[in-house]
C-alpha cells in the first residue's frame, strides 16, 4: 500500500478496522438474510462447478475417480 494512502487512513479516527465508519456501519444481519444469501452463494457455486464439469470433462471424471477412491478407503 503506498505510504500516501497509509498515512491518510490512520490520520482517520473514526475508521474501524474494516474500513467501514461507525456512522455507515449497518445494522447486524438476521439469520434469515444470513441463511439468503449463504442459499445463493451456494446455488452459484453448484452452478459454477457443473459448468467447469461441462467445459472440462476429462478433468471432472479423473475428478470424480479421485472422490470415489477417497470415498472407497474411508474409514468410519
Amino acid at each position: 500500500m503506498p505510504d500516501s494512502k497509509r498515512r491518510a487512513r490512520s490520520a482517520s479516527a473514526d475508521d474501524t478496522a474494516d474500513g467501514i465508519a461507525a456512522a455507515e456501519r449497518p445494522e447486524p444481519e438476521t439469520d434469515a438474510e444470513r441463511r439468503r444469501r449463504r442459499a445463493v452463494f451456494l446455488r452459484e457455486l453448484t452452478e459454477a462447478r457443473e459448468l467447469r464439469a461441462r467445459v472440462q470433462p476429462r478433468r471432472a471424471r479423473a475428478a470424480r475417480m479421485r472422490q470415489q477412491m477417497r470415498m472407497r478407503t474411508f474409514r468410519w
